[in-house]
């Protein structure tokens, strides 16, 4: 669910390859380019608020951002001797990158808040978190590393939009498909598409898995 607050209209951010940020999720991140470092020191003293957006390849800007980000804040960072910083962002609430406003010394964007659309019946959902557990219990038994604490956290998630921004954060592996899951306003059909990915992800596992035989990893080549 995302955190009703006053933002300010323009905010720093963060354009990263690969890179699909969810309200509620918790991020490191490591500052070291001279233009985060600059951006990071301006965060503390002021808001402590800044975006990160995941790099859209399909368009010919310099760093273009995707047009939905998340808006974090720095809730821990530690500096080093040698000027760089480790940090945790608490993702705070989706936005839409309306125009980037500076790019130097680092790069401002003016952004619009962006809300979940709660659609669903509360028993819609209770199937759909079943189906997810038993899909990542699933990839658990195909050899996937999916720890138990994390199954056990969300299973005390009551939110259905909390509890579907932290299972696409977690556990979806592909960065375009994370980024639609950012994309997508309604929680049912956030956490509909989730399913299918990961039902996918199960599928092809089970496939590998087949194929492979009793042949190692490195030996796969073979068979």
């Amino acid at each position: 669910m995302e955190v009703e607050l006053e933002l300010p209209e323009t905010v720093p951010v963060m354009t990263l390859a690969n890179v699909a940020f969810f309200p509620g999720a918790v991020m490191p991140l490591h500052i070291f380019e001279p233009r985060y470092r600059t951006m990071l020191k301006d965060s503390l003293n002021t808001h402590r608020l800044f975006a990160v957006a995941g790099l859209d390849v399909a368009r010919s800007d310099f760093e273009a951002p995707h047009r939905v980000a998340t808006l974090g804040v720095v809730r821990a960072c530690q500096d080093a001797e040698n000027g760089t910083s480790n940090l945790l962002l608490h993702g705070l609430t989706r936005v839409q990158v309306m125009e980037i406003v500076q790019e130097l010394p680092y790069r401002l964007i003016r952004i619009h808040p962006l809300s979940s659309k709660p659609d669903g019946s509360a028993n819609e959902f209770a199937e759909m978190r079943a189906r997810l557990s038993r899909l990542m219990l699933a990839k658990r038994r195909l050899g996937v590393l999916v720890p138990r604490e994390l199954l056990s956290y969300l299973e005390t998630v009551n939110d259905p939009d909390t509890f579907a921004d932290l299972a696409a954060f977690a556990f979806c592996e592909d960065s375009r498909v994370k980024q639609q899951l950012l994309e997508t306003l309604s929680v049912r059909d956030r956490l509909a598409l989730l399913l299918r990915q990961i039902q996918a992800d199960v599928a092809e596992l089970r496939l590998r898995q087949k194929l492979q035989g009793n042949l190692g990893d490195d030996e796969i080549g073979q068979n």
